[in-house]
C-alpha cells in the first residue's frame, strides 16, 4: 500500500476519489467521513497493529511520485512536528494532524511547480521562497537545489521540498531571535549557532 503523489492528489486504494468527494460536503457529514477514512488508512498503515505509526512504516506508505519513497529525514521531522507525546510514534489523533499537514503542503507545491514535472527546479524554488519572503540570492538558491534534491538531480522533490522549507523555516525563527535591529544581521556565540544547527538535526 503506498500514497502516490499523481498530479499531487495522495492515491491509496481509492483515496483519491474521497478527496474528491469530501471536498463536496460539508459540516457532520464531512467530518464523519474524513475520521471513518482516515481511520481506514491508519490501520493499513499500522502492519504491526500497535495502534501507532512508526516512521518505517510511514516511509512505507509515502511516495513523492518520481518513482521513490519519502526521504526517511523529512518522515522523521514531520513525525517530530506531530508526536506530541514524545514517544518516537504516531497516534490515530496525531496523524490527523499531519494528514492535513501534507495536504497543505501539497497545495502549496502545486503552485509553483508550474511545468507539473512533479519537481521544483531553481526559478521554481526561487519564486515559491521569494513568495515566502525570502530575497535569496541565485547562488544560495543553486546550493539549496545542491543540498537537498537527491542523487544530483537539478530540481528538489516534493518531500525534499517539505525538509528544505521546514529547516529553512526553523533556522529563520533562530536568527531572528538575535536580529534585534531586524536588519538581516546577527551576531551569535558559538553554542547559540550549535543551538540553531541542531534544531534541524534528526
Amino acid at each position: 500500500m503506498t500514497f502516490t503523489i499523481t498530479k499531487y492528489s495522495l492515491v491509496e486504494c481509492g483515496l483519491q476519489t474521497f478527496l474528491w468527494d469530501f471536498s463536496r460536503l460539508s459540516g457532520d457529514k464531512k467530518r464523519v467521513m474524513d475520521q471513518n477514512a482516515l481511520w481506514s488508512i491508519f490501520r493499513r498503515i499500522d502492519k504491526n497493529g500497535s495502534g501507532n505509526i512508526s516512521a518505517d512504516e510511514l516511509q512505507s506508505c509515502l511516495s513523492n511520485g518520481l518513482g521513490t519513497m519519502f526521504n526517511i529525514r523529512t518522515v522523521q521531522l514531520m513525525m517530530s512536528m506531530f508526536d506530541s507525546d514524545m514517544n518516537g510514534t504516531i497516534s490515530f489523533d496525531e496523524f490527523g494532524k499531519l494528514f492535513k499537514y501534507v495536504n497543505d503542503w501539497q497545495n502549496c507545491f502545486r503552485q509553483f511547480d508550474r511545468d507539473n514535472s512533479g519537481s521544483i527546479d531553481r526559478q521554481e524554488l526561487s519564486t515559491a521562497l521569494m513568495r515566502f519572503g525570502y530575497n535569496l540570492s541565485p547562488q544560495f538558491i543553486n546550493f539549496m537545489v545542491s543540498r537537498f534534491g537527491r542523487n544530483r538531480r537539478e530540481s528538489i522533490s516534493f518531500d525534499d521540498f517539505i525538509y528544505a522549507c521546514v529547516c529553512l523555516q526553523i533556522l529563520t525563527g533562530a536568527f531572528r531571535r538575535y536580529d534585534y535591529r531586524m536588519i538581516g544581521q546577527a551576531q551569535f556565540s558559538f553554542e547559540q549557532f550549535l543551538a540553531a544547527a541542531f534544531s534541524v538535526v534528526i
